[in-house]
């Protein structure tokens, strides 16, 4: 191959660029520089290819691209042939050239106030003043590294914070910085990580999602106002009209989290997701978010010990499988995306993730978009980037093949039309057939570029291991006999080779070797065949993405249950050889002898339907429990930390359970509002929701929210007493009626005084304690000893509301007369006792005394493995107060219904309601009982014949992804170790055991 030079060799250096504006130190140099690739392969951008093409560079950008276009006089001429020219590309999501966040240094005791001096916002983790570019660097060694595989532009950001600031985009020449910065703030960045942040506050899920919206409230206030200087807010503001960028980390439920914030506010962001966005595919195309995707395709675990084996989940196994198509799906969804190098172990790793995408499916557009065009989109640089017209930044890369080819290999990276050498332009190609001679042995060697092997007798091939550069050689090889290798170095000549070596045996030899034909071309084009790979075969989708999740997702039915004992929860209470049809989700008909056409016919003759389960005090389904760092977090929502991928749904859909209050936990007095949900198990987190419920809050008292458990660094934060606890309550309530009643005196002002009159600021804190005032929101709240349960009574008397229910109430009976008459509910254990200080007194008759006094009872879990078996709770009460066996169905039933404001919908049998139903196969207060069939909305989400199908896939799925991952390690694939989760799950069989703890 010839390269033309027309001018000398210095004139091939980069030219010095002058500064405008700067002083010149020594004599200007302002030498055009005007280059012409020719005779390449050129894609102008990820859809358009031009054969035997022309690129003309000058002063930095593409001055013409295309074929017979005129060279230029004077010009630099690179004759390319056999060469590829790509647009460089597009880093989206990079921290280069900006330095690391300081760590915050823990002090003795928590941090709750910001440490900035200054006019800023009280919370350290929104750092919205932040601009990257004002501690921006060009740092050589990465931009080198970059360049290696093609890199010449990157959005860079500090990685640091929920609101992180803003970024810049920049270019990877080591020109002055001035003029590689494309563009000062580029896009505003955020996250779900408070970062170098010391404060408590925010401290879960909940958290964050609150300071994120109390945040965009207060920058909408804060246009409005004049009574204050808050650069935090003046900063946020002002990076609203720019990309905003989020990097949903935790899984692709944080994809869709974001995004709702963002429908929230208005904000469409472009969300950095996680690579398992393929799980939610339909919730993800619905939210219409713009993606950036990691290529950080998991190893496959090594399985050869069976025992290690069942570490790893089945999720793990299929989430390693399916990965590296996570991209095609999402492009046949329709789905925009670009990649990213961000979490890559190695950078040099970049094109053979990008490669595997292809194998799975992505076209090689598909591919070169979401590394160039689309990323240049994000930022608002298609003008400049992402592709190579006229005016553009003279930013690509020279491959000496399709780029795609495994052998493909990046020779140079022009950035700004600075060229950065990376391999040989030109190197000699040595394949062919040659005659080795080691000491007095002779083989037969064929190279193929710079891999070869031996040919022994003509049939046995012994691989060998090639350096070769344009003056040395090493070769290394071993013989099936040899304990050693033979190592071989020496000189390279023009069709042979030559030098020393040694031999397995340490004895010294000479070494030669000689050209003697080409390599076979039959050869060549098996070779070329074998590296068509088609598209691997997946296993199954299955929703959620966890074992015991469905390949299809049940829907509802029309089912009739025949002959059974229906406990009505009624007036009836229970109907023997009765019938119960369910149809479009509700109970249709409940009676004798009823029939329906097209109806699934279940005889239940011996057995028992009952209404679905309602644990009113849970903690399963949720990623965050407690957002323990300030006395009230009223704000917090558990909706924003509801997890539908938990294997505890179906646990306890196995145990007749079918919807639950979500509760925060016990760390402060005034904790977050609850979630309440039915277990549809396979849907979204939006889609558990149980729409139109009532809004609760978890209120505690007790030992938990003084924090006198906590050590002797915990002394700071309020209440540090029991007394301070009713403290607490006070002063939010008549705080949160203070601001009712400002907001009243606004909304009471006529049209033309509110032109002209700012609207207070918006609380999410005290507009929930409002609710709360208003009967909009309910309480449940933890609670044991007596003196507390009549406290909080007396402050709702005081600020004329009720509290709705006590939970635990393990000293309930000795206030059973004072809560009924306050019309307040109670939620307890069936017989817990004596686990801390505070539960003494606790009495296994709690729950039949309190109902004896007229008080509405529940009994909950609390407890993840106990809700498994709440029907068996229940019958304590028959065991230790003689309740009646209606009534204390009730206690998990019909009762947590009332509790929960949902006996319309659900909690007994009858027409009309939510098609909320269990099978029971003996008496369901019975220790035997056991649930056939789980219905929630008429759909069949748990019966004993399909946990008998599902545990069969399970075991076969899992025998499928072991035996793929053995062949995968066999085949030379990297693998990891398997590890044990803090939640631990045996999924084959009867093997399913999980640690516990208990949140609350």
């Amino acid at each position: 191959m010839k390269r033309i030079i027309l001018l000398c060799a210095v004139l091939l250096a980069h030219f010095s660029h002058a500064q405008e504006g700067f002083p010149k130190n020594g004599v200007a140099d302002d030498r055009p520089g005007i280059y012409a690739l020719t005779n390449a392969t050129i894609y102008v951008d990820y859809q358009t290819k031009i054969e035997n093409a022309t690129l003309i560079v000058q002063d930095g950008q593409v001055q013409s691209v295309g074929a017979g276009v005129s060279i230029p006089a004077g010009a630099i001429v690179m004759d390319l042939d056999g060469k590829y020219i790509y647009p460089a590309l597009v880093e989206p999501y990079s921290n280069y050239g900006v330095p690391e966040p300081e760590r915050s240094r823990g002090g003795n005791g928590p941090q709750y106030e910001s440490k900035l001096d200054g006019p800023y916002g009280w919370n350290d983790a929104i750092k919205s003043t932040y601009n990257a570019v004002e501690d921006f660097k060009v740092d050589g060694k990465t931009a080198t590294s970059m360049r290696k595989i093609g890199v010449g532009s990157v959005n860079a950001f500090r990685e640091d914070g929920i609101m992180r600031g803003t970024s810049l985009f920049a270019h990877l020449s080591d020109l002055p910085v001035q003029e590689v910065v494309a563009k000062d703030r580029a896009a505003a960045h955020y996250s779900f990580n408070s970062g170098s942040s010391g404060q408590q506050y925010p401290s879960s899920i909940m958290g964050i999602v609150a300071l994120l919206r109390q945040t965009y409230l207060d920058g909408q206030w804060y246009k409005t106002q004049s009574e204050q200087t808050n650069l935090s807010l003046q900063a946020w503001n002002n990076a609203q009209n720019l990309p905003q960028v989020f990097e949903a980390n935790g899984g692709k439920l944080r994809v869709l989290l974001a995004d709702k914030i963002g429908d929230e506010f208005g904000v469409r962001y472009i969300v950095k997701g996680n690579g398992d966005e393929y799980q939610r595919l339909s919730e993800i195309k619905s939210a219409n978010v713009p993606l950036i995707l990691p290529v950080t395709f998991p190893d496959a675990y090594d399985v050869e010990d069976p025992i290690a084996a069942l570490d790893v989940s089945l999720a793990d196994m299929k989430h390693w499988e399916m990965a590296p198509a996570n991209a095609k799906m999402l492009a046949d969804a329709g789905v925009e995306f670009a990649f990213t190098t961000s979490g890559l172990k190695k950078l040099d790793d970049y094109w053979s993730a990008l490669r595997k995408t292809k194998k799975y499916g992505l076209t090689e557009s598909q591919v070169l978009k979401a590394v160039t065009y689309t990323p240049a989109k994000y930022y608002n640089m298609t003008g400049s980037v992402g592709a190579l017209k006229k005016g553009m930044a003279a930013n690509f890369f020279i491959a000496s093949d399709n780029i795609f080819d495994d052998k493909a290999k990046i020779h140079q990276t022009w950035v700004q039309g600075k060229k950065y050498e990376i391999s040989d332009l030109d190197p000699k190609d040595y394949s062919g057939k040659y005659d080795l001679t080691v000491g007095s042995d002779r083989y037969n060697l064929e190279i193929d570029k710079e891999s070869g092997k031996l040919v022994i007798n003509d049939s046995t091939d012994v691989k060998v291991k090639l350096a070769i550069s344009s003056k040395t050689i090493s070769m290394t090889f071993k013989q099936e006999d040899d304990d050693a290798s033979t190592r071989l170095s020496g000189w390279v000549g023009e069709a042979s080779f030559g030098g020393n070596g040694q031999l397995p045996d340490g004895s010294w030899v000479n070494w030669s070797a000689s050209r003697t034909g080409d390599l076979d071309k039959e050869e060549k084009k098996d070779e070329e065949e074998e590296e068509e790979v088609e598209v691997p075969e997946l296993g199954d989708m299955i929703y959620p993405f966890v074992a015991y999740g469905w390949k299809e997702k049940p829907t509802q039915e029309t089912i009739l249950f025949k002959n059974a004992t229906v406990w009505t929860m009624e007036g009836d209470g229970k109907i023997e050889g009765a019938d119960v049809l369910v149809q479009n989700g509700k109970i249709a008909q409940v009676g004798k002898g009823l029939s329906a056409s097209g109806a699934r016919v279940v005889d239940a003759t011996g057995k028992h339907v009952t209404p679905g389960i309602i644990d009113e005090h849970s903690h399963i389904a949720l990623s965050s429990v407690n957002e323990g760092s300030h006395a009230i977090t009223a704000e917090v929502r558990m909706y924003d930390a509801v997890n539908s991928e938990d294997l505890d749904i179906y646990r306890h859909l196995a145990g007749g359970v079918t919807a639950a209050q979500l509760l925060h936990g016990s760390a402060n007095p005034v904790g977050g509002q609850s979630a309440l949900v039915k277990y549809r198990w396979g849907a979204s987190p939006e889609e558990l929701k149980i729409k139109g419920a009532d809004g609760y809050i978890k209120f505690a008292l007790g030992e938990n929210v003084k924090q006198s458990n906590w050590g002797n660094d915990y002394r700071i934060r309020f209440p540090q007493t029991r007394m301070g606890v009713e403290q607490v309550f006070v002063d939010g309530f008549t705080r949160a009626r203070e601001y009712g009643a400002a907001k009243a005196k606004y909304d009471g002002l006529s049209k033309k005084v509110k032109a002209s009159t700012p609207a207070p600021r918006r609380d999410l804190q005290l507009e929930t304690l409002l609710e709360i005032l208003n009967k909009e929101r309910f309480i449940t709240c933890h609670s044991y000893v007596q003196s507390e349960i009549n406290m909080l009574m007396s402050v709702a008397d005081q600020f004329d509301f009720r509290v709705n229910t006590f939970t635990h109430i393990l000293e309930g009976y000795k206030v059973a007369d004072k809560m009924a008459e306050h019309g307040v509910g109670g939620s307890t254990f069936g017989d817990w006792w004596a686990y801390k200080a505070e539960v003494a007194e606790a009495i296994p008759y709690n729950a039949s005394l309190m109902t004896m006094t007229g008080v509405t009872v529940a009994i909950n879990s609390d407890d993840g493995e106990m809700a498994r078996r709440l029907n068996q709770e229940a019958a304590k009460s028959m065991k230790y107060g003689n309740m009646d066996e209606i009534e204390a169905l009730k206690l998990v039933t019909l009762n947590p219904a009332k509790l929960l404001h949902l006996d319309d919908r659900m909690g007994s049998i009858k027409v009309g309601k939510d098609a909320d139903v269990v099978l029971w196969n003996n008496h369901p207060l019975s220790i035997y009982a056991k649930p056939e069939m789980t219905l929630v909305d008429g759909i069949v989400y748990f019966s004993v014949e399909k946990d008998e199908e599902m545990r069969q896939w399970v075991a076969d799925e899992r025998t499928r992804l072991v035996k793929k991952m053995l062949d995968a390690k066999n085949g030379g694939a990297k693998t990891q170790k398997p590890r044990k989760s803090q939640k631990h799950y045996f999924e084959c069989e009867d093997l399913m055991v999980e640690d516990y703890t208990l949140k609350d």
